[in-house]
């Protein structure tokens, strides 16, 4: 399926674009809030790895819990900005990402059930 392959590449986009950003956030929240967002946007990449290797229950058990992670991170991301650790723009785009990976994610869950 084409989606699996856009999302896999969407997906490291996002974290290569996510990491070195989370960098620059308060050193006071390094190990908590920035850790929880860069930990759902890791195992958001390692449930759809997981789901590309599944097969019939287990896949859409995987893609399940890849939509929770994906939750998580759109949470802290909203986070972030309202306090102002990411800018307007930095935001818009983030969140763009991330629009696009649940559509392909929600396509992929579409596709098996």
């Amino acid at each position: 399926m084409a989606e699996e392959m856009i999302i896999f590449t969407r997906t490291y986009d996002f974290i290569t674009w996510l990491m070195p950003l989370t960098e620059n956030f308060p050193r006071t929240q390094r190990f908590v809030v920035t850790q929880h967002l860069q930990n759902a946007a890791l195992h958001f990449q390692e449930r759809i790895v997981e789901a590309n290797f599944a097969r019939g229950n287990k896949r859409l058990e995987k893609l399940r819990s890849a939509d929770a992670e994906l939750l998580k991170v759109r949470l802290y991301l909203r986070l972030c900005n309202r306090w102002q650790w990411l800018s307007n723009g930095q935001y818009h785009h983030g969140s763009g990402m991330v629009a696009e990976m649940g559509n392909l994610l929600g396509g992929w869950i579409q596709a098996t059930t």
